[in-house]
């Protein structure tokens, strides 16, 4: 019931297009700009070819990242993230995270799911090209992306857990607690970084967990 309240907004919040045309990607954009296709069969026009375009950087008066899906190059539909298109035989789906898109899937009528192919020049279109190249490096690069996430969630859960411990109602029951590890500004300064390095690699891949990705952010 819920998912489907969550889908009648999702619907709502859907704004014509103006039928621009669909700038091409530039380089420039690597860092800021998502791009996404999914053809589409259609029984009188044939194949359809549907866009999502995303800025990651450039969001509405209330801060929220805009989706703009294109049909056949000419802009079909706006809506804020999480964005729900209705199209032919299903919807598209798209969600956004702090580093990049976290979901960018067409969902049928019958249930089954397939991730929308980055465009080629995109950041996204780059790094399917590395992991289809280079498998092995590939997925030692996300081995290293999960690593630095998962100290991330340590060193955030001692930042949330020793406050609470030393309130003087608990610490009086359980003692002193200090925390566990202690690091220099330098060294976390670069976990940080190195945190949000990966988040941002794992979006690029739409990978996403509630938890590490939650935590990179």
């Amino acid at each position: 019931m819920f998912q489907q309240w969550r889908r009648r907004r999702a619907v709502k919040r859907i704004e014509p297009g103006d039928g621009s045309s669909l700038r091409r990607f530039r380089w420039w954009q690597l860092l800021g700009r998502s791009m996404f296709h999914r053809d589409l069969p259609v029984p009188v026009e044939g194949p359809v070819r549907y866009t999502v375009d995303v800025r990651q950087w450039k969001t509405d008066e209330n801060g929220y990242v805009k989706v703009h899906l294109y049909r056949d190059g000419l802009q079909h539909a706006v809506a804020r993230a999480p964005a729900l298109f209705p199209v032919e035989r299903g919807t598209i789906e798209v969600a956004a995270s702090s580093f990049g898109l976290k979901r960018c899937h067409y969902v049928a009528d019958d249930g089954t799911e397939h991730q929308l192919t980055p465009d080629p020049w995109s950041a996204e279109g780059r790094r399917a090209r590395f992991e289809e190249r280079r498998p092995v490096l590939s997925r030692v690069v996300g081995a290293v992306s999960i690593v630095a996430l998962l100290v991330g969630v340590v060193l955030l859960l001692q930042e949330i857990a020793v406050p609470i411990l030393q309130i003087p109602p608990i610490a009086e029951r359980i003692g002193t607690v200090e925390p566990l590890i202690r690091l220099p500004l330098w060294l976390t300064i670069t976990l940080a970084l190195a945190a949000a390095l990966a988040s941002t690699e794992r979006a690029l891949r739409l990978r996403y967990h509630w938890l590490l990705d939650a935590a990179g952010n």
